[in-house]
């Protein structure tokens, strides 16, 4: 009986991946173009700026502590109840789990590991890159500040550049930047930069980041994104490297032994014949018996009897007859041998 082992749903899941190996054609990998470095290069120019600004506590500085002593969350405290919920948009937990379920449903429809991989890539950059700015400027928020005016550098804190803002253009940003179409990158891309636009409004309403931690939040992000492409083989390989992984897990937990090694270096080819019927298989066993009798047949040779001497013998009547010694026949001199032509010209002679 033959028995099958049970799939799980982590095979069915990369069985799946499996059926196209190749990604499909209409997806567009951004590339480092001209624009896009030019662009980056702006970016960081914008970023060093803000860092510049808040260090020699310039005009900069002096805005945020406007913005604070408004306190915007008095103002419009009507809409304090929406806000609380929108900046759930720019925290880690919510929006990874949103974008990575709809990035899966990609990855199965598309039949590659290159969305998740990429959302898992931008994730790491992006701590990384913002949790070491975090640390290394130490600035303390709105609601810690110590002395009116100062920019709060250096004291260990760890709210610039603000990590919701930065979360928020990283997160749903990749969803533009995955994009099938031009025109889904488009609409996508609108749509992720008026929500992390609100992200950082929302946290400067709230009270918990400065302005301009928000303005270095939004350069953090825009810097995960254009420097993804030069990941992109990276994460090509690590996807190859998954599914090799995957490979030999499933077959050393498949329990089916290895094939032995013949012990020739050279094999004969196995022809294959057609099954034959069942008349033909009783007459080709007929003609087999039959050709072993005619090759056991042949092959005992009469044996010589043992009475006679080894070596060529003739013929009884090529032989000259011999008186055995003391017989009482007399011996006749003149007779010859059977067969010869003197013997046929005698004459008969009647007793």
């Amino acid at each position: 009986m033959r028995t099958e082992r049970n799939l799980t749903r982590l095979d069915r899941v990369f069985a799946r991946l499996d059926r196209e190996p190749e990604r499909p054609v209409h997806l567009d990998m951004p590339r480092m173009s001209r624009h896009r470095v030019a662009l980056l290069a702006g970016t960081l120019s914008f970023y060093l700026a803000i860092v510049w600004l808040v260090v020699i506590t310039s005009w900069l500085v002096r805005l945020d502590w406007q913005v604070m002593f408004f306190r915007p969350y008095q103002q419009w405290s009507g809409i304090h109840w929406f806000v609380d919920y929108y900046v759930v948009l720019g925290q880690r937990g919510p929006t990874a789990v949103m974008v990575a379920a709809w990035l899966g449903w990609r990855s199965w429809r598309q039949h590659t590991l290159r969305p998740l991989l990429t959302l898992g890539t931008s994730l790491l950059l992006l701590n990384i890159t913002v949790g070491a700015a975090k640390i290394g400027m130490g600035r303390l928020g709105p609601h810690y500040a110590t002395t009116i005016g100062s920019n709060e550098m250096g004291l260990g804190g760890d709210i610039f550049p603000s990590g919701h803002t930065a979360n928020a253009v990283v997160t749903w940003g990749i969803l533009a930047y995955l994009a099938s179409t031009p025109r889904a990158r488009r609409w996508l891309s609108a749509l992720s930069a008026v929500t992390s636009l609100g992200v950082g409004m929302a946290t400067v309403y709230l009270g918990t980041h400065w302005l301009s931690d928000v303005l270095l939040g939004w350069a953090a992000g825009l810097l995960v994104l254009l420097a993804l492409p030069w990941f992109e083989p990276l994460i090509a390989r690590a996807e190859v490297g998954i599914l090799d992984l995957r490979d030999r897990w499933r077959t050393r937990h498949s329990g089916t032994a290895p094939v032995p090694a013949p012990t020739s270096s050279v094999t004969s080819p196995i022809l294959l014949k057609p099954r034959a019927t069942a008349e033909e298989e009783a007459l080709a066993a007929r003609d087999t018996s039959t050709a072993a009798r005619e090759t056991s047949t042949a092959a005992r040779s009469p044996r010589a009897p043992v009475y006679l001497a080894p070596g060529p013998h003739a013929v009884r009547s090529e032989r000259t007859p011999v008186t055995p010694v003391g017989s009482r026949r007399p011996p006749h001199p003149d007779r010859l041998p059977r067969g010869t032509a003197a013997s046929a010209a005698r004459p008969l002679t009647g007793g």
